[in-house]
C-alpha cells in the first residue's frame, strides 16, 4: 500500500456477533468462478465472474479494485469541491482555494486560447540568460522549478529521526528508470522513442521551430542518458545504509565543485547551509556536477526548457495534453485520456490535499468506523507480537529489540489530529491555470522550508484522508490508514468478520509487517537507522527473504519477462506477514466471541469463515490489465502484479491448504519444506 488505543473488550461492542444469517456483504459471490479449481489458480477462481464482469475502458490501464474505491471517492470529491463554487466563498478562505483551481483546471476554453502564452516569459528568460548569467539562471531554476542536475533538500536523518539532515542527491529521470535509457531491446527502445517524440513535440507545442525542437530532444536525450548510466539499479535502490553517507560541508563542496553551494543556499533556501550533509547516490550526484563544468550553454538551456514545457504540459492548452497522452498510449497502454473533471480533481487534491479532506471526513468518515478500527489494529499488533514470541529462527535478544519495535508503533486513523493550514496560499481566477498552480507550488515550497531548524513534526500525514491506500513509515515507525480506504471490500460494518480480517485487517498486518520487512527492519522503535540484530538473526533473515525472492523471480508474467523478485521483496514479505498475522488476529476474535469458524452455524453462505477471509484477501487484487501496463509496473514497481500477491504469497500459508482441501500435484501446493515463512 505506503495513536489510537482501544480495549478488546470495547471492539466487541461495536463488531456485530457472527450468526447464520450473516451474507457476503464486501465479498461478491457472483464473481467465484464454475470453471478453475482454488488449487489451480486461487486468484482466478474468487476473481473470474468480476473479470468479466469488469472489462478495460480506453481509459484504464489497468482496473481494479482500488480504482473502484477511486472512482467512487473521485464521485464525491467531486460533489463537494462543485457545490463549493456555488456558495461564493469568501476569498482566502479554503473553499475559495478549492473552487479557483478546480474552475482553472476546468476552462478549456481559456487554456485553448492562451496556447504556450502564460509560460513564454520563463521561457524567454532561460533563453536570453548570457553566459554571465548561467550560474544565476541555474539558481533561479532551482529555487522556482525543479532540481536540474543535481537534488538538494532535507528531510528526516536517517541516524535521528526527531532533526533533519540535508542530504544531496542525484537528479531524477523523465522516464523513471534508468533502463529505459540504457537497454536496447524492443520495447525500451519503443518507450525512448516515443519519449523522444513527447519532447519534440511539446516543444513545438511551446512555440519552438522543428529545427529547434528536434535540438533540444537531442540535448535533453544526451543528458539524461548520462545521468542515468550513473544511476543505481532498481535493486541498488534498495539498499538504505548504503545511502548514508555523511559529509561536511566542506567536503561536500569539494566533491561536487561546480554547484555553487553559498550562494545556492542562500539564495534558494533562505538560510546558511549546514555544517552536515549527507550524500545519497554519490556517483550520481558527482554526474550531474560534472554536466554542469562541461556541457555548453546552449545545452543546458534546452534542458532548462524541457525541464519548464514539461512540467507545465498538464496545465496548458489540450493539444498539450493529446501530446501527452500519445506517449503514456505507448507507455501504460492505456487508450483514451481521463476526462477533464478527474485531471482537475487530481490537480486540486494535489495542492489542497487536506482542505478537500477536512470536508470529506465530515460528510463520509463515521466515527464508529474509527473506533472499529483502532480496536482492530490493536488486535492485529497483539496478533504480530505472537507471532514474534514463537519464531523458531530468532534470538531472544533480538525478538525484545522487535517487541520494543511493535509495541511503539504510532497509529493514525481517518484523518490528522490538525489540519494544514493554507490562509497564506495565494490564488486569482484572474491568472492562468499554470500561474495557479506554480503559486500552489510555491506556497508548499514555502511550508517545507519554514521546517529546516525545527524538530519533526510526527503529526503530519504523508496521504490525504480520501487517498485509497495505506503506508507505513520507518522514520515515524508509524501505520497510516485514511478514511478511503476504510470501505468494502476492505472494510464494511456490515459484512463479517471473516471478510473485514481478510480485508482490512490483512491491510493492516501488511504494514505493520513493513516495520519489519528488508528495509524497515533496519530502523528501531525511535525511527532510526540502527541495527537491533544479532549478526546470527540478521543472516536467518536475509536466508529466508532469499527464498521469497527466488519464488517471485520465477513467475513469468508476461513471455520472456520475469517478475522482480528482489525489488519487490519489502512488499512480499509484507503480504506474506499481513496474510498470516491477520488469521491468527482472526481466530483470536472469534474465540473470544465463543465462535467456533468450524461448525455449521458460523458459516457465511455456506463458506466456511476460512474460507471467505482468503477470499476476500484475493478479492482486494482483482483486476485487468494491459500488457503494457504489465511491464511498466513489473519494471517500476515495487509492489507484485495483483495476481501474484495472491497466489504466490498463498502458497506459503498452510492454513490456506487446509481450507480449500489444496493437496500435492496442485499448481497452488507448495510442500512445507519449501514455504517460506517469514513473520
Amino acid at each position: 500500500m505506503k495513536r489510537f488505543l482501544l480495549s478488546a473488550a470495547s471492539m466487541l461492542m461495536v463488531v456485530a456477533t457472527m450468526s447464520a444469517q450473516e451474507h457476503l456483504k464486501s465479498l461478491d459471490g457472483n464473481g467465484i468462478s464454475n470453471n478453475v479449481k482454488p488449487g489451480d489458480d486461487f486468484y482466478l477462481y474468487v476473481n473470474e465472474g468480476w473479470i468479466e464482469a469488469n472489462p478495460l475502458t480506453p481509459e484504464y490501464s489497468r482496473y481494479g479494485q482500488f480504482n473502484v474505491l477511486n472512482d467512487s471517492s473521485n464521485n464525491r470529491v467531486k460533489r463537494i469541491v462543485t457545490n463549493l463554487a456555488k456558495t461564493n466563498p469568501q476569498k482566502g478562505t479554503d473553499a475559495y482555494l478549492i473552487a479557483t483551481l478546480y474552475e482553472a483546471a476546468m476552462d478549456s476554453v481559456r487554456r485553448n486560447n492562451e496556447g504556450a502564452k502564460p509560460i513564454k516569459p520563463i521561457l524567454d528568460k532561460i533563453e536570453n540568460a548570457t553566459p554571465e548569467e548561467m550560474t544565476d539562471l541555474f539558481l533561479w531554476m532551482h529555487k522556482n522549478y525543479g532540481s536540474p542536475f543535481i537534488n538538494i533538500g532535507f528531510q528526516e536523518n536517517l541516524a535521528n529521526s526527531q532533526e533533519y539532515a540535508m542530504y544531496v542527491d542525484g537528479a531524477g529521470l523523465g522516464l523513471g528508470d534508468r533502463d529505459y535509457y540504457l537497454l536496447n531491446d524492443k520495447r525500451n527502445k519503443e518507450v525512448r522513442e516515443a519519449y523522444e517524440k513527447l519532447i519534440e513535440k511539446q516543444m513545438i507545442n511551446a512555440g519552438f521551430n522543428k529545427k529547434d525542437a528536434k535540438r533540444i530532444m537531442k540535448n535533453v536525450m544526451k543528458i539524461e542518458t548520462l545521468l542515468a548510466d550513473s544511476t543505481w539499479t532498481r535493486e541498488e535502490s534498495r539498499n538504505i545504509p548504503a545511502m548514508y553517507n555523511p559529509r561536511s560541508f566542506a567536503q561536500v563542496k569539494e566533491m561536487y565543485p561546480n554547484v555553487p553551494w553559498d550562494r545556492f543556499f542562500v539564495e534558494t533556501m533562505g538560510f546558511e547551509a549546514p555544517e552536515q550533509f549527507i550524500v545519497t547516490t554519490i556517483n550520481t550526484a558527482k554526474q550531474g556536477d560534472n554536466l554542469l563544468a562541461n556541457l555548453t550553454d546552449r545545452e543546458k538551456k534546452d534542458y532548462y526548457l524541457w525541464e519548464i514545457v514539461g512540467s507545465a504540459s498538464p496545465y496548458l492548452s489540450d493539444d498539450f495534453s493529446q501530446t501527452s497522452f500519445e506517449f503514456n498510449k505507448v507507455f501504460s497502454g492505456v487508450q483514451e485520456q481521463q476526462p477533464r473533471w478527474k485531471k482537475a480533481l487530481a490537480t486540486t487534491e494535489g495542492f489542497l490535499g487536506e482542505a478537500v479532506g477536512e470536508l470529506y471526513v465530515k460528510e463520509y468518515f463515521p466515527e464508529s468506523s474509527k473506533i472499529y478500527m483502532e480496536g482492530l489494529v490493536e488486535n492485529l499488533r497483539t496478533a504480530l507480537g505472537k507471532h514474534i514470541i514463537n519464531l523458531p529462527w530468532m534470538s531472544d535478544d533480538t525478538k525484545v529489540e522487535a517487541m520494543k519495535k511493535l509495541n511503539s508503533i504510532t497509529v493514525k486513523i481517518g484523518y490528522p489530529d490538525k489540519w494544514k493550514d493554507y490562509s497564506e496560499m495565494e490564488l486569482d481566477p484572474a491568472l492562468s491555470y499554470v500561474e495557479n498552480v506554480q503559486n500552489a507550488r510555491m506556497w508548499a515550497q514555502n511550508e517545507y522550508l519554514k521546517k529546516w531548524g525545527k524538530p519533526v513534526d510526527r503529526t503530519e500525514w504523508g496521504m490525504t484522508p480520501q487517498t485509497i491506500n495505506a503506508y507505513y513509515n520507518p522514520m515515524n515507525n508509524e501505520i497510516v490508514f485514511p478514511a478511503g480506504i476504510l470501505q468494502a471490500p476492505f472494510y464494511d460494518p456490515n459484512s463479517s468478520d471473516a471478510e473485514n480480517y481478510g480485508g482490512i485487517g490483512v491491510v493492516i498486518g501488511h504494514e505493520l509487517t513493513h516495520g519489519f520487512d528488508d528495509q524497515g527492519s533496519q530502523f528501531d522503535a525511535q525511527g532510526n537507522m540502527v541495527n537491533w540484530w544479532t549478526p546470527e538473526d540478521k543472516e536467518a533473515f536475509e536466508n529466508l527473504t532469499q527464498g521469497l525472492v527466488d519464488q517471485y523471480s520465477a513467475v513469468e508474467v508476461l513471455p520472456g519477462l520475469y517478475a522482480n523478485g528482489q525489488y519487490t521483496l519489502g512488499e512480499n514479505i509484507a503480504d506474506q506477514g499481513g496474510l498470516r498475522i491477520a488469521y491468527t488476529a482472526f481466530l483470536d476474535s472469534q474465540k473470544k466471541k465463543g465462535v467456533d469458524i468450524n461448525s455449521e452455524e458460523a458459516k457465511i453462505d455456506g463458506l466456511d469463515p476460512t474460507q471467505v477471509f482468503y477470499m476476500n484477501f484475493a478479492n482486494l487484487w482483482a483486476n485487468n490489465i494491459r500488457d503494457e501496463e504489465i511491464r511498466r509496473l513489473t519494471i517500476g514497481d515495487v509492489h507484485s502484479l495483483g495476481k501474484n500477491r495472491v497466489n504466490v504469497s498463498l502458497k506459503n500459508i498452510t492454513p490456506f491448504f487446509e481450507a480449500f482441501g489444496i493437496t500435492e500435484g496442485e499448481p497452488m501446493y507448495l510442500p512445507a519444506s519449501e514455504q517460506v515463512i517469514i513473520w
